[in-house]
């Protein structure tokens, strides 16, 4: 099985070290996203499912989350074949028009957040070779971790085992994609540890789009005892000169697919990111119900892209060139206190705290001369920083019934301090608030020990990013302070059911009714606008279904279907087009589908198993004008596991897109000169070896 919930009871310290050598018994799935605290997610009023070590890690590269989320329900994950813009990740169709990195959900690693305090954020931090589980959060409860409509994906990187060890992989796969990596952690006495590196190379798919990632993680535990436990995170990321192959227009791919965009080897597209970051967490019990935690973490994150924008446009007054220079440090606090009570005579858990991040970047821009930097086109001081206040309850009312509720107060600061000021480029200085209260409740009932029923409700909100303020619509200068958050109210109700000793079935349907939901307005030049649109409204299904049968068979299936719509037409563009009620909208599939079936034969350490996965046609823009066809991709993996006192031998093959179809692996929602589409591989194969030893 690969969902979590189907084969852990989230381990222990001392199983979060390695790869078990048998599917562990079905137990409970444990998880914190939801509560803050440990609590299995069968009794919670939520859609939330965890993704276990073994998915993860079994056969994969570890390299991307697209390997891995897709057999979340409600969650999409398309990879561009594009590591200098990062994956397109949506839940329930938040997310979907980010063109870069992940917006409309919340990233959060070891407690530490991924997404800075505007909503933007990098999952390529997160570190895979090293993690223990991956949890995932749809719905309302996800408003209470602050600006994410759409979900919280958190990952947790594994202790370290008991004793030491040693362990390292080795892949290599089409494209001349290679990985290498070592992972050392042990114990010694109160002190617990786990060290990650690894580096990734591939000369890609498509032309023009070779990169490098240098990776390194990790976690130092130490237990104080009765003062408490420390635990120390550190993640650096060295990602150089990854090459930006681009979007292709319709008549590209069916020319080349694998061919470069326009203008990328002219203008030498690509993106250098350097980042470094370290948090500290501390837990300590204060009483036998009372339970504090503090956190603090700082970062910084060097950033230089160059862009393919024609010099005529790169030379107009109000551009900001072709290449972008951002140097941000990133910082924030949290407090939170827990306390177990009784009332009326039930159990309630209490929890309230405070959140503090802070963002602050020194912003250029600069003439993109055919790949050599230029003349200085912009220059500013650009802080965003949050303060968020939040309180939760957990009260078993009854036997049978379990109640969940929450409120956050939040507010988000702009603040832009223009330096560079020219006769024809005026002070675009500025600031801009944004306060937002989000309540959010809902309720359990067991209608028998195997089967219980939920519904919840609750408000969301998510601002607009500063990469999404950075143009004002019709070439004006400054930044666009007009744009508001959009507002969403969500409504969920749901089913989770053991099925038997070896299943488990999870049922949600939700609808989600947005105000003022954030498009794209014009995209030319280099320059995205982006304004307010009416009201939308995402309606759906989402069904995960887990089981073992005899004989050492599994299977798992994530389905969703989703009609996510524009509710009122509005105008876009310029000149000004209107986009009519009922369109859908750019970027999100109508249904997605991942199954899997995997057979093990535990006395040889033999498994093989066959993935299918299948995304409805994709609309690219608003005016729904142009798509992305349906497709289905199978894959096949295979592996080998031998395994002595001290030591373990792990070999594994892999298949890609078996019957090699040709798709669109993700799509650019409303790219400049049509350029909408991102090639995905046609067949393509991996295999690998990993060596362990304990000494």
């Amino acid at each position: 099985m690969l969902i979590a919930n189907s084969l852990v009871a989230q381990q222990r310290p001392e199983a979060g070290a390695q790869v078990p050598a048998a599917a562990p018994a079905l137990l409970p799935e444990v998880t914190v996203s939801a509560t803050r605290i440990e609590h299995e997610s069968f009794d919670l009023p939520v859609a939330i499912d965890a993704v276990s070590q073994r998915a993860i890690r079994e056969d994969n590269p570890q390299v991307n989350l697209s390997e891995v989320l897709n057999r979340v329900p409600g969650v999409v994950v398309q990879n561009r074949q594009n590591y200098a813009q990062d994956l397109q990740i949506s839940s329930r169709g938040f997310g979907a028009r980010a063109s870069f990195g992940v917006r409309g959900l919340r990233l959060i690693a070891d407690g530490i957040p991924a997404t800075m305090p505007d909503g933007q954020g990098q999952a390529a931090s997160f570190n895979l070779s090293s993690a223990q589980r991956i949890e995932v959060l749809r719905g309302p409860f996800s408003s209470l971790y602050g600006n994410a409509a759409g979900g919280v994906i958190q990952i947790f990187t594994a202790d370290g085992p008991p004793e030491p060890t040693l362990s390292s992989g080795l892949y290599a796969g089409s494209y001349d994609t290679t990985k290498f990596g070592l992972q050392i952690g042990g114990t010694r006495g109160p002190l617990n540890y786990l060290i990650d590196a690894s580096r990734f190379d591939t000369e890609g798919y498509r032309d023009h789009s070779a990169a490098r990632r240098d990776h390194a993680n990790a976690k130092i535990k130490l237990d104080a005892g009765a003062r408490g436990a420390f635990t120390l995170v550190v993640n650096a990321l060295d990602q150089p000169e990854t090459q930006d192959p681009l979007g292709l227009t319709a008549a590209q791919v069916a020319q080349n697919r694998s061919q470069a965009g326009t203008n990328a080897l002219a203008f030498n597209t690509r993106k250098s990111v350097a980042q470094n970051q370290a948090g500290l967490v501390y837990d300590v019990p204060l009483s036998s119900r009372d339970k504090l935690q503090a956190r603090v973490y700082a970062g910084d994150r060097q950033v230089t892209q160059f862009l393919a924008i024609p010099l005529t446009a790169q030379n107009a007054p109000t551009s900001s060139g072709g290449v972008v220079d951002l140097d941000r440090g990133y910082s924030g606090a949290g407090l939170r206190l827990t306390r177990e009570v009784t009332a009326g005579g039930a159990p309630l858990v209490l929890s309230a705290g405070v959140d503090h991040d802070r963002m602050a970047e020194r912003r250029k821009g600069f003439i993109n001369g055919f790949g050599v930097a230029g003349g200085l086109k912009r220059d500013e001081d650009d802080v965003v920083a949050n303060t968020d206040f939040y309180a939760q309850a957990e009260w078993q009312v009854a036997p049978r019934w379990n109640v969940l509720a929450g409120i956050r107060h939040s507010r988000v600061s702009f603040e832009s301090r223009d330096h560079f000021i020219t006769g024809i480029n005026p002070d675009d200085s500025g600031t801009v608030d944004f306060v937002r209260t989000t309540p959010v409740a809902g309720a359990t009932f067991k209608l028998t020990p195997g089967v219980n029923l939920y519904a919840n409700a609750g408000k969301g909100f998510e601002t607009p990013t500063f990469a999404e303020l950075a143009y004002r619509p019709g070439g004006a200068t400054g930044l666009n302070f007009a744009l508001r958050p959009a507002l969403s109210t969500h409504r969920e109700v749901g089913l989770k059911a053991l099925v038997g000793t070896a299943g488990r079935v999870n049922v949600a349907l939700f609808r989600i009714d947005v105000k003022d939901e954030i498009v794209v307005n014009t995209s030319s030049g280099g320059r995205t606008d982006f304004k307010n649109a009416a009201q939308t409204r995402r309606e759906g299904v989402e069904l995960l279904w887990t089981h073992r049968f005899a004989h050492d068979i599994e299977t798992a299936l994530a389905y969703t279907l989703l009609d996510a719509q524009f509710r009122q037409p509005f105008g876009s563009g310029a000149p000004a087009t209107t986009v009519p009620a009922g369109n859908r909208l750019p970027g999100v599939p109508p249904y997605s589908l991942f199954g899997e079936l995997v057979w093990r034969h535990p006395a040889s350490g033999f498994h093989a198993g066959v993935e299918a996965r299948r995304n409805g046609k994709v609309y690219v823009n608003d005016a729904n004008s142009e798509f992305a066809a349906a497709y289905t991709v199978w894959n096949l993996r295979a592996g080998f596991e031998q395994r002595a006192r001290n030591w373990r031998l792990a070999e594994f093959v892999r298949v890609d897109n078996l019957a090699d179809r040709r798709y669109i692996g993700s799509v650019i929602v409303a790219e400049a000169n049509g350029r909408f589409y991102e090639p995905a591989p046609e067949r393509n194969f991996l295999v690998g070896v990993n060596a362990e030893f304990k000494f």
